[in-house]
């Protein structure tokens, strides 16, 4: 795909239409596109499996607060005579944990996804779009896209954000075109952008990461998940949205979960000595009734 210029704002607006999924697999469903995560998906993607190396793609939980990282996790453990316990408690939203968003999480004009009502998550937990529609797991092929090996740079800065068609490009110069039911792991350079840039926080604007022109086209490729490590580029650029832009798109209108904070710098690794930009992804949300997502440890195995 030829780099384009940036859609305009009308343009952006046209994607709420271009995106949405509202409807597509019933009126109460609450699973999205990993609808397309079926029987066939799962086998295609155990056949990449050669080597048997696995990676995971999670950073461990951070119980040490600070920019970034305001609700740290609580990690406790105790020491019985003949046992040991522990007690873990954690925000995971934000931009510390690796989680995965549910499609209750964010909201549009008072609505979630397939046009379920916000109201419809009370204190007791989500009547809809809630985390335990993928209590069997997200198990596909995943496909990691290097931006920094794509671009020849250490990491995606603020004056170019991700664009669709380097998405494309990239995909394609790996050998890796993107196929229905993938999951798309967009690597940015995350931890070398904030060592080059001590005084960027995580979460506060400005923020490198993808552009809005990127939610289309995933739609466009039936793409099942939406895995990342920088996240929205913020500001967006746009009125409609000046901020979470490709949340919106993809969670509220596409019903596409998106893995949030993904540690994707020891995968990239992996792709380059493997050879390879495909792999068998495993995703195991808690089982959590009503839950706006889950913290999860993913892992590639090659």
């Amino acid at each position: 795909m030829p780099e384009e210029p940036l859609p305009t704002e009308e343009q952006v607006r046209g994607y709420l239409e271009a995106c949405s999924n509202w409807g597509r697999w019933g009126p109460d469903d609450s699973a999205g596109t990993v609808n397309h995560v079926t029987p066939e998906k799962r086998r295609e993607a155990a056949a990449l499996v050669k080597t048997g190396r696995a990676v995971s793609i999670s950073y461990p939980l951070n119980t040490v607060g600070g920019p970034g990282n305001w609700n740290p996790a609580q990690h406790f453990v105790r020491s019985l005579p003949d046992f040991s316990v522990d007690y873990i408690g954690l925000l995971f939203h934000g931009y510390a944990t690796t989680h995965v968003d549910a499609l209750c999480h964010i909201f549009w004009e008072g609505k979630m996804y397939n046009g379920k009502p916000a109201t419809d998550v009370t204190p007791l937990g989500a009547r809809s779009g809630s985390v335990d529609a993928w209590k069997t797991g997200i198990t596909t092929r995943g496909v990691l896209i290097d931006i920094p090996r794509f671009r020849g740079e250490p990491y995606v800065t603020l004056e170019r954000p991700v664009r669709a068609w380097e998405i494309e490009d990239a995909a394609l110069a790996q050998g890796t075109p993107l196929r229905p039911g993938d999951a798309v792991l967009v690597y940015s350079g995350r931890p070398a952008y904030f060592a080059a840039n001590p005084a960027a926080v995580p979460g506060v604007a400005p923020s490198p990461g993808l552009h809005a022109d990127t939610a289309p086209y995933l739609k466009g490729k039936d793409a099942a998940i939406l895995g990342w490590d920088q996240m929205d580029a913020t500001p967006s650029g746009y009125r409609i949205f000046p901020g979470l832009s490709v949340h919106v798109l993809t969670i509220v209108f596409m019903g596409m979960p998106l893995l949030d904070n993904a540690f994707l710098e020891p995968l990239a690794q992996a792709c380059e000595e493997e050879g390879r930009w495909e792999f068998l992804l495993t995703i195991n949300p808690l089982h959590v009734r009503g839950g706006t997502g889950s913290p999860v440890n993913p892992v590639a195995i090659f």
